[in-house]
């Protein structure tokens, strides 16, 4: 199969979960489609392997950003370091010491995603890391709105700190520049619908 026919066969599948699950929710099957959360992304994770030909870089250099993810996560929700007080709910699948291991998936997929982005517009690693991290702290700031509702995650008293956001530029920064230091080729095309399914995703139940 040609790389063309990957990437269209790919964007289709994204917008197909992405539009589904939106119209899903607000006709009543909220429950249902916000537990199939960890399948979505998963599914997110397997066209992001497909369309790099499953190559060993790429998988290897995802499990950097997966256990940044979930190490920082684990101290988060034990400890209250770096992004503050808080507990995962139940919609984002099992959990590995309170943790669901779906939201290692999803620091990873985050941190390829805007590493294509951020590559392309500043090809120093440092510059594109910084970009980057922006590009996850802006889009962690629409999903905190949802995250409660959604059952995903809740913070100590509804608050969600400033250290939260900090943490969440600091923890993606090195995440980058680890990741970015071993792939050096993006597939920015599919990195881009992906990141911009997530935004339209959260952004329309920010709105409504």
């Amino acid at each position: 199969m040609t790389a063309k026919r990957k990437l269209n066969i790919s964007i289709f599948i994204i917008w197909l979960f992405n539009i589904s699950g939106i119209i899903g929710i607000f006709v009543g099957y909220k429950d249902w489609f916000l537990s199939l959360t960890w399948l979505h992304l998963l599914i997110y994770l397997f066209l992001i392997l497909w369309n790099n030909d499953f190559k060993k870089t790429v998988l290897l250099s995802l499990l950097i950003p997966f256990a940044i993810g979930m190490i920082a996560e684990y101290l988060g929700v034990h400890y209250g370091l770096i992004f503050g007080e808080y507990a995962y709910g139940e919609n984002l699948g099992p959990k590995v010491y309170g943790v669901p291991y779906i939201i290692g998936v999803n620091w990873a997929i985050l941190t390829y995603c805007t590493a294509a982005l951020s590559r392309r517009i500043c090809r120093n690693i440092i510059l594109s890391s910084v970009v980057g991290a922006t590009f996850m702290v802006l889009l962690d700031m629409i999903i905190e709105v949802s995250a409660p509702k959604f059952d995903y995650w809740r913070f100590k008293n509804d608050v969600v700190p400033i250290q939260n956001y900090l943490g969440w530029f600091f923890t993606a920064f090195i995440a980058h520049i680890l990741l970015q230091k071993i792939v050096k080729v993006f597939r920015v095309k599919i990195s881009l619908h992906i990141f911009i399914a997530i935004l339209v995703f959260f952004t329309v139940f920010l709105i409504f």
